[in-house]
């Protein structure tokens, strides 16, 4: 006589205990339902088929049988494969969607997080992080926007390192990115146009305390009698636009746009890589419907309706505010030097005498403005 041998859960063999003493009479059917923690309605179904298969009817019917949703065979090998050749430091999530908008290879991201892990080809991220009360979120689109630039290998070894200017709403997390060689006020000027001419002027900046932002020096005569304190190129554009700056004190302080940075270091750098792109102009060719699409996925609704973004006020042009500005003395044949350029002011009404400080505007496409006593001068590059 050949041995049966079953496999058996815990409660299976519980139950089997049980459905023995109902048997052999020192135990009753409902006294065994109790024990058994079910209904004696449903104790009756076990019994009977204990008393029809014996203990292998107490074994649940799917056991060793392959799942209704079961995925073809070869198919884990397949997507291990790809993700070996392809997405070898791409994250679970991120892999899973690149190969289903490239390859066609649909995967669910857990699926493939448990398949990486078991493969020992990705083991997750995990660090000690110091504890820090949560802040909550601004309540209106517009009332906070964080800026900073990311100084990251965007392009890995076909290019040089650059710098991404990244600006998120504290409200919804909406964002909007440009790309550039450094952290320069004429990258941060750029960033800050694109924000403007597409939301209008924010309430306020939560900005890190590099130079560009902030100043410690002292105030000059002008900024004292202005009161506005001691102003870079870029805190006096954000005075004329109303907007405030705020410093802070560590990168935690600003962890929106810190945690956006990891976003865009993670996902842009592995899509440049897959569109093969290697230049700040074509990457922000492909910038705004890569905001886009992260905008539409993770972008949230604000607390509240009201919009605190500001529209310009009548006759302040956005290129004569966003500008580096500074002062020349007129030399006594008219002329002036900026950036190792010499400007040649020619007759004219009104024009500034010789000896007399006038107000240069360097715009972001490099054109100059020259002011005197806030009305504009004509001028003329010379050799």
């Amino acid at each position: 006589m050949t041995e049966e041998t079953l496999r058996m859960s815990r409660k299976e063999r519980k139950r089997l205990i049980v459905m023995e003493q109902v048997r052999a009479g020192s135990l009753t059917l409902v006294a065994g339902a109790e024990r058994m923690g079910i209904s004696y309605r449903q104790a009756k179904r076990i019994w009977a088929r204990f008393r029809h298969q014996g203990a292998g009817g107490l074994v649940h019917g799917n056991r060793d049988r392959l799942g209704n949703r079961r995925l073809e065979e070869g198919f884990k090998e397949k997507v291990l494969a790809l993700y070996g050749e392809k997405y070898r430091d791409f994250g679970p999530t991120l892999a899973a969607e690149k190969m289903a908008e490239r390859d066609g290879v649909r995967v669910n991201r857990e699926t493939l997080r448990r398949w990486l892990k078991g493969a020992c080809l990705w083991m997750g991220r995990t660090a000690w992080r110091r504890h820090r009360r949560r802040r909550q979120r601004r309540a209106h689109f517009g009332e906070l926007v964080q800026l900073d630039g990311s100084h990251h290998g965007w392009f890995e070894e076909r290019a040089e390192q650059a710098c991404l200017m990244v600006m998120v709403d504290d409200a919804t997390g909406h964002t909007e990115a440009l790309m550039a060689e450094g952290e320069t006020t004429q990258a941060v000027f750029g960033v800050l146009r694109k924000w403007i001419e597409r939301h209008g002027a924010p309430a306020a900046l939560y900005t890190d305390r590099k130079n560009i932002y902030v100043t410690d020096r002292e105030p000059t005569a002008q900024e004292k009698r202005a009161g506005t304190g001691a102003l870079t190129d870029f805190g006096r554009a954000c005075w004329r636009l109303g907007i405030e700056i705020i410093a802070a004190h560590s990168p935690q302080a600003k962890g929106r746009v810190e945690r956006k940075n990891g976003v865009f270091q993670d996902r842009l750098v592995k899509e440049l890589r897959l569109l093969g792109i290697d230049a700040i102009e074509a990457a922000n060719a492909m910038l705004d419907p890569f905001t886009a699409d992260l905008n539409r996925r993770f972008a949230q609704a604000p607390l509240e309706e009201a919009n605190h973004h500001r529209a310009l006020s009548p006759g302040l042009a956005l290129e004569d505010v966003l500008c580096l500005e500074s002062t020349r003395v007129v030399q006594n044949d008219w002329t002036f030097a900026l950036g190792g350029r010499t400007f040649q002011i020619p007759p004219q009404p009104n024009a500034p005498r010789a000896r007399r400080r006038v107000c240069l505007r360097q715009r972001l496409d490099q054109t100059i403005l020259c002011l005197y006593q806030g009305r504009p001068v004509e001028i003329e590059e010379v050799a």
